[in-house]
């Protein structure tokens, strides 16, 4: 499973939850204004920036379409 950390109005945010979707990944949207407890764990994963997304034991912030793109591969190739 694949979760996004994010906030509204958050440009970077929206174009990683597009792509996802796009790209047929199956992912959860956890808006960190609603909970606010989840940004000293991502900052102790070394995050600084949203959207934070965390797919098993990797995990990136940012817009990454290249990482994004790579997941959605490695799904296809299992599914």
């Amino acid at each position: 499973m694949v979760t996004v950390y994010g906030r509204s109005n958050c440009a970077q945010c929206t174009a990683t939850t597009r792509t996802l979707d796009i790209k047929d990944v199956d992912h959860v949207y956890l808006d960190v204004e609603q909970y606010p407890e989840v940004c000293d764990y991502l900052r102790s994963l070394g995050h600084q920036q949203l959207p934070v997304v965390i797919a098993g034991p990797a995990h990136w912030s940012g817009f990454r379409p290249d990482l994004i793109v790579a997941l959605a591969r490695k799904a296809d190739s299992i599914n």
